[in-house]
């Protein structure tokens, strides 16, 4: 288990004041940060007077988290949730919290848990095949070894838009069983035909980051979870609540980016083969973002804050979806 997070960590939460300015946060407003990670946008959050309801499946992250004095008293500022954010609507009434004022994701994984070898998340250093976020059920590993090759070559094309998706998944049956991350990564380069320093799909793209990725998303259903995640905001946010997602990759920001729209009634009108339906549906969002990215100066400080972008919308009156979470 790690060591407690401290306010002091070296974590950098990306687009913070973006996120920040977003989410217009005001003293005494209830937060959820449905992705609490090493506690960034929490700590943010915190310190802007509102008490924060954080959500997280690992449990290394919800102990660190318990070690900040806001989650000690009668009324904690720091309500710790050891849930999945899909299970963000379910969990917050059992709080007996029907509607919140903010909720801000940070899609995918987190610094922390890359940084840890144990974890198994990248391959820059040598450790076990795991990349499990909540450090349970079916491993990377047992993904690797156990499923069939189109299984595998499906998974990489899907999630992690391999265009040799059924070269690199045959190249992993063949060389069965795989243990570590630095195997794993060695038999994608392999068959991708990379040479160290050919500087192959660009600088400082490693090709088994495509299929790091895809078996990282698969075995942590990662899209399903997003998926059910927006169903849920758009329940718990209160008239005038706002939403901000950052994401990392094109898979989730395409669907961040459909939601809003869909949300706020933007998706294209029918045609003359599927005509538009009589009464459109009011708008669930409005004054949705344009995509944000980071500035050049944040780069060069958080060289991770590079692939990500912020969506964000401001929840109207009109009722959720029935199907909502």
């Amino acid at each position: 288990m790690t060591a407690p997070v401290s306010h002091d960590a070296p974590h950098v939460p990306v687009l913070l004041d973006e996120v920040l300015e977003a989410l217009s946060l005001h003293a005494g407003n209830v937060i959820i940060d449905a992705t609490f990670g090493a506690g960034g946008y929490t700590r943010a959050f915190l310190d802007a007077g509102a008490t924060v309801h954080a959500f997280d499946r690992d449990p290394d992250a919800i102990a660190a988290g318990e070690q900040w004095p806001e989650t000690q008293g009668d009324s904690p500022r720091l309500v710790l949730h050891a849930r999945r954010f899909s299970e963000m609507a379910a969990s917050m009434a059992e709080a007996g919290i029907a509607q919140v004022d903010g909720i801000a994701m940070d899609i995918g994984v987190s610094s922390m848990q890359i940084d840890q070898a144990q974890r198994g998340f990248a391959f820059s250093v040598d450790g076990p095949l795991d990349m499990t976020m909540s450090q349970s059920g079916p491993t990377a590993a047992d993904f690797v070894n156990e499923a069939a090759e189109k299984d595998i070559a499906d998974v990489l094309y899907r999630y992690g838009e391999e265009r040799q998706s059924r070269r690199v998944a045959r190249a992993i049956v063949a060389a069965r069983p795989l243990s570590t991350t630095g195997e794993l990564a060695e038999v994608v380069r392999k068959a991708l035909g990379y040479r160290p320093h050919s500087n192959m799909g660009g600088p400082n793209k490693d090709p088994a980051t495509r299929s790091f990725q895809a078996i990282r998303i698969h075995v942590n259903g990662e899209l399903d979870e997003l998926e059910a995640g927006l169903s849920a905001s758009e329940k718990l946010l209160s008239e005038g609540g706002r939403l901000a997602i950052v994401s990392f990759h094109s898979l989730e920001d395409r669907m961040v980016k459909t939601f809003f729209r869909d949300a706020a009634s933007m998706n294209p009108r029918g045609s003359r083969h599927m005509p538009e339906a009589r009464t459109a549906p009011l708008p669930r969002f409005a004054q949705l973002s344009k995509a944000i990215r980071p500035s050049a100066a944040e780069i060069d400080r958080n060289p991770r804050a590079r692939s990500a972008t912020l969506r964000s919308g401001v929840r109207t009156s009109a009722p959720a979806r029935e199907n909502v979470a």
